[in-house]
């Protein structure tokens, strides 16, 4: 398996390397690139590799960038430390989304993702057929959680997340409001949460909320291009959208 590694931290392109060894397969690094302009550049001129491991913010840009200037048809596995592009990435090549610093178990399970997806492929077909690619994209989906363990005093209970209204955090605690209106201290950051639910029912509308479509009341103009969203139940602190992620977000809301 020849791989090609985009990441502009040293540390993290040798770590990667070494969390791969670690997993006993045999690969072949194609190439290690720290920007997105020597992306673009060394994906005209070379035959692509099997498997690209992509980090989002590159020296010089998010690398989103590298698919608008050239075509991709390799699987990607997104590594990154942060959460925020999760839905842009999965609208790619995407085979997984990586958190930093990388899980030995999650990059297994990343592999053997790829691995059976390849293996469902028929053998006269390859991962440049478009046909073959849209397919790649839908078996790649994930198991999103569907319950939560809530915490409440010296209780706890099991819920599910169909009962859950939103998350946010407050002085370094996580709470899932529920419909019902009552809160509970969940063992999770938002990160976490982010990763383990279903992009099309939850958005993180801020670093700390992370939002039910049907929890959202109401959505109105604000300063500065951004957006004011009104919950349901309601908070008493203002909660604004950023104007790097409305577009995204008004998006999201019209799927």
């Amino acid at each position: 398996m020849k791989i090609l590694i985009i990441e502009d931290e040293p540390f993290a392109r040798a770590e990667l390397i070494r969390l791969m060894e670690s997993t006993g397969r045999k690969f072949e690094i194609a190439g290690q690139i720290d920007t997105v302009e020597d992306s673009v550049n060394w994906l005209r001129t070379h035959p692509h590799p099997d498997l690209i491991f992509l980090d989002i913010q590159l020296a010089d840009g998010l690398s989103f960038e590298i698919f608008r200037q050239v075509e991709v048809t390799t699987p990607v596995i997104f590594t990154t430390a942060y959460d925020d592009y999760a839905i842009r990435a999965f609208q790619l090549n995407s085979i997984d989304y990586l958190l930093k610093p990388i899980r030995p178990e999650a990059l297994e399970k990343a592999l053997s993702k790829l691995e059976n997806l390849q293996a469902a492929l028929s053998p006269v077909k390859t991962l440049t057929d478009p046909a073959v690619l849209e397919n790649l994209l839908k078996l790649a989906g994930r198991d999103y959680k569907s319950r939560i363990l809530l915490k409440t005093g010296d209780q706890i209970r099991s819920a599910s997340m169909n009962e859950v209204a939103y998350f946010y955090a407050e002085d370094d605690v996580v709470f899932a409001m529920l419909k019902d209106r009552n809160r509970y201290i969940v063992d999770y950051t938002i990160n976490q949460l982010q990763g383990e639910l279903d992009p099309k029912e939850f958005f993180r509308i801020t670093r700390g909320y992370l939002v039910r479509i049907t929890a959202i009341r109401k959505v109105s103009k604000y300063f500065n291009s951004r957006l004011a969203v009104e919950l349901d139940p309601p908070r008493e602190d203002k909660i604004l959208v950023s104007r790097v992620n409305v577009p995204e977000f008004l998006k999201w809301l019209d799927r």
